[in-house]
């Protein structure tokens, strides 16, 4: 594995991947390319890092250690010992091993975990744990076994301040997606009138903050053996903050999703930026100042509440938006494209569906209104 030039591969939920990719490329990153699951990079560890403390939208980093043409186990067992693991990998640092394995003459997931480990127990010695937060993955597809080290460890939408959350809760990593996808960017005003546990709000407020997503929270990649500690400190001092007047606003007619938001916002550094209250649907006003983006994920019958049942809460938001909200531009995130067409409002074409919870959700999306 060299030091410097390796493959970084940025995990996204499937349908995701060009809007992650265009969020990458902004922020500057090499040679980003579009793959299945996410966008790959080149670079070292410096960007490894910085993957995981800037991009909002990966829900792991991966970097890439080795890659070689196996068709048997005694070549994987051979050619897995001969990978450098103790220029990452640390003798007092227990690991794991994930595997999978598609269209290969090595099909068993479970074997080819097995053999890496045992590669890596003779390599370098260190212990072996289900439960260790190192964790090695090995994917073998059309005979080439790839080799890569999870560097996030916890997956990146837990940012580090959110204590409470609601049913159905969207990550982060979705949320901040979503606001990009409907062309959000920091520089307008947002409501989202469902706010639940307020995570578009916040994501919202700290885009427009240029607040680093991975600034309150650990890292897998600060066990490895590489690990500059003096480097990486360096990195996360670096202050991006910028002042902004806009203000991110909440609603929810649940009292206590409304002071669960206030209260996560608080812990994320943007309270003074973000504006809950508890009011209906029926009863949201768009917020004095400059138009911007409506943006919220509604029940949609597949966990809470019955779809039918749902209809007349969307004909209600579609007639409060379009008497009230000209000129704001509407993003709505549902399983069901009945609910969204009950509405009644001119919807652009919409994306892939995406992955969330177990469920296929689509955002609706408008231009300004009329």
């Amino acid at each position: 594995m060299a030091e410097s030039d390796f493959g970084i591969f940025l995990m996204t939920a499937p349908g995701f991947e060009p809007v992650l990719h265009e969020e990458v490329r902004g922020k500057g990153f090499k040679q980003p390319r579009i793959v299945p699951g996410g966008v790959v990079i080149r670079g070292g560890w410096p960007e490894v890092w910085r993957a995981n403390l800037w991009v909002r939208g990966a829900g792991r980093v991966l970097a890439r250690v080795d890659a070689f043409r196996a068709t048997h186990f005694a070549q994987l067992d051979a050619l897995a010992r001969k990978v450098d693991w103790a220029s990452v990998l640390r003798a007092d640092v227990p690991f794991s091993v994930e595997a999978s394995c598609a269209g290969s003459k090595l099909y068993h997931s479970g074997a080819v975990a097995e053999r890496v480990r045992k590669a890596i127990e003779a390599v370098v010695g260190a212990p072996y744990s289900e439960e260790a937060g190192v964790v090695v993955r090995a994917r073998v597809e059309k005979d080439v076994c790839t080799l890569s080290l999870d560097t996030s460890g916890e997956l990146l939408h837990k940012r580090g301040y959110k204590e409470a959350v609601n049913k159905a809760p969207m990550r982060e990593t979705m949320a901040s997606l979503f606001l990009r996808q409907c062309g959000f960017d920091g520089n307008e005003p947002l409501l989202d009138p469902m706010c639940g546990s307020g995570t578009f709000v916040i994501e919202a407020a700290e885009m427009a903050a240029r607040l680093n997503p991975g600034r309150a929270r650990h890292f897998a990649f600060e066990q490895f053996a590489n690990f500059d500690a003096e480097a990486w400190e360096k990195m996360r001092a670096v202050k991006s903050r910028r002042e902004t007047d806009l203000r991110f606003h909440g609603s929810d007619r649940d009292a206590g999703a409304v002071a669960m938001s206030q209260a996560n916002a608080e812990r994320a550094g943007v309270g003074g930026m973000t504006v809950f209250r508890q009011a209906a649907v029926s009863d949201i006003e768009p917020p004095e100042g400059p138009k911007g983006l409506v943006i919220l994920n509604p029940p949609y019958g597949t966990r809470i509440g019955d779809k039918k049942a749902l209809i007349p809460l969307y004909r209600a938001l579609g007639q409060v938006l379009k008497s009230r909200f000209s000129g704001w531009r509407v993003g709505i995130v549902t399983a069901e494209g009945m609910l969204a067409q009950a509405t009644g409002l001119p919807f652009l074409p919409p994306g892939p569906p995406v992955p969330h919870g177990g469920i296929r959700v689509t955002l609706y999306r408008t231009a300004a209104l009329g």
